[in-house]
């Protein structure tokens, strides 16, 4: 997703440099969602530059440190097309598969342990969703929200709040048992 994330991102701002992708990225929270890593934004430059996919438009020289401005090539629009038609047709439902494999064998771990590994997991998950609430309502401050970013929002929150309710409804069975079991 890094390379559909950086050819997309100077189709839509024009020429940046790759600080600028990785900031423009981090504002808009992507790095929760996307999963794409500052140092893969460069890498990912690299290697569209080779591939004649993005340009080198110009060098700025600040002080000591010199920036890199690149922008999408015809060819690079052409293939960020071909990316994104292909994802769209992807089936985009993930399962929690690490979660789901652990709880085929919950029955061979300590019940007390895995309340407190599932606490874990709901306060992360309560993070993440507290963060993209900040994240929207920060982005709404300065600008109208499109309707796809605001469905993507969306999604985000039902996807949290599922899991959420899915690891409550797991946590309150525990205990169940564990009452039984006293």
């Amino acid at each position: 997703m890094t390379i559909v994330m950086v050819l997309g991102l100077l189709l839509k701002y024009g020429p940046m440099s790759g600080y600028e992708i990785q900031q423009t990225m981090q504002s808009a929270k992507t790095d929760k969602w996307a999963y794409v890593q500052p140092a893969s934004i460069y890498h990912a430059l690299r290697k569209l530059e080779k591939d004649g996919l993005v340009i080198l438009q110009n060098l700025e020289q600040t002080g000591n440190r010199s920036k890199a401005i690149y922008s999408i090539t015809s060819k690079g629009k052409e293939e960020f097309d071909s990316m994104l038609i292909s994802s769209f047709k992807k089936a985009s439902v993930v399962f929690p598969s690490a979660l789901y494999t652990v709880l085929t064998f919950m029955d061979e771990a300590p019940r007390e342990s895995i309340l407190d590994a599932l606490s874990v997991q709901q306060q992360a998950i309560q993070s993440i969703y507290d963060e993209m609430k900040e994240g929207q309502r920060e982005k709404e401050k300065y600008s109208e929200i499109p309707q796809n970013v605001s469905l993507i929002f969306e999604n985000m929150y039902d996807q949290c709040e599922l899991q959420l309710k899915f690891l409550e409804e797991l946590r309150q069975g525990l205990l169940k048992e564990m009452d039984k079991e006293s």
